[in-house]
């Protein structure tokens, strides 16, 4: 089936690959349609990379299938890279030469005249404002400015589909913004875009659906707010006055909060916070009670809180819930996937 009749852009069943004796995916399903921003969302080694790499038609499945628009990424592998366009975790133009010279050049071998190119060219530097920094070589650009040109260099042809690999990786927040409002500007001119991170605010901001891969499966996919509403009907936040006081706040509030806790409180890194989630039994009213029961508890203890919130689950308490873990995700180390090269984009 083509995007046209059957409205999809991926399609995966069962796919799986090995490298020696680690399976780094392990039979995972997927079905993101066209037009959309679809997030895969994990850490570091849980297979996000491997499955990117195999849709893009850069690695072989060792089973299952995929396809792209209808086009099995084996059969045919040709038809797809017509379609797709690559952005992987390192940047694949040339730093020695210009941003003006790595677009024209890369527009040259995708068929542009010269003339053509040179105009494709200047009108990307524009739109992602690096117009000033089109004579200085890629060198010489900052972090945010690579990826940008990394992304113009992924769009010369504009893409049905194009795949965006932790594309903020070590972006300064000012940064990560502009990469964010390219994506949407780009999906906003009908290009679907699948994008993996291991940002849960990232996925959260951008993502239509998302898929949580861990050890190379698939363990929880659908929208932000399902994925939220699925392990809690909501997260009490408590900052304290005094850190010395967050062993006993702790106690008080498990005692407080009783079976309407779904997991222990947990203490945060921030010395003075603590979380606790609320049951996914409960209803928004029942949570909301059960939080200023805990308010008032801590108040009787002559526990002084300088803020308070009863909010829906982040998608960090989501990825906690979801895998159990009790280490910050974003600094997982890499164990499963190889390295990606610097010489990825596939357009």
């Amino acid at each position: 089936m083509s995007r046209e009749t059957s409205g999809l852009a991926i399609e995966t069943s069962g796919l799986v690959k090995t490298f020696g004796k680690t399976q780094a995916v392990a039979g995972v399903d997927l079905t993101v349609r066209a037009g959309t921003v679809y997030g895969l969302l994990g850490p570091n080694g849980a297979g996000k990379t491997t499955v990117v790499r195999m849709l893009a038609t850069l690695l072989r499945p060792d089973a299952g299938e995929a396809r792209v628009f209808g086009r099995d990424v084996v059969r045919d592998a040709d038809a797809v890279r017509g379609r797709v366009s690559l952005t992987g975790q390192y940047a694949s133009v040339d730093e020695d030469l210009t941003g003006t010279e790595n677009l024209v050049l890369l527009a040259r071998l995708l068929g542009h005249t010269k003339p053509a190119a040179r105009e494709r060219a200047a009108a990307l530097l524009e739109a992602f404002g690096l117009t000033d920094a089109a004579d200085r070589q890629i060198k010489k650009y900052s972090g945010g400015m690579r990826r940008r040109i990394d992304i113009a260099a992924s769009i010369l042809n504009t893409p049905d589909l194009l795949f965006l690999d932790e594309p903020t990786t070590g972006l300064d927040p000012r940064s990560r913004n502009q990469v964010w409002e390219i994506i949407r500007l780009v999906v906003a001119h009908g290009t679907t875009v699948l994008l993996t991170t291991q940002y849960l605010d990232e996925a959260d901001r951008l993502a239509g659906r998302i898929a949580v891969i861990d050890h190379g499966k698939v363990i929880a996919e659908g929208t932000p707010g399902e994925l939220k509403s699925s392990v809690g009907a909501g997260s009490v936040h408590v900052r304290l006055r005094d850190a010395e006081r967050r062993a006993e706040a702790e106690q008080v509030l498990t005692r407080t909060l009783g079976r309407a806790l779904a997991a222990p409180v947990q203490l945060e890194a921030d010395p003075v916070a603590l979380t606790a989630r609320v049951s996914g039994d409960e209803t928004d009213r029942a949570a909301a009670e059960q939080a200023s029961h805990a308010l008032a508890e801590l108040a009787r203890h002559g526990i002084t809180v300088d803020d308070f919130s009863l909010g829906q689950p982040s998608l960090d308490e989501v990825f906690l819930a979801l895998t159990d873990r009790t280490t910050d995700p974003h600094t997982a180390a890499e164990t499963l996937e190889p390295a990606a090269t610097d010489k990825e984009t596939v357009a």
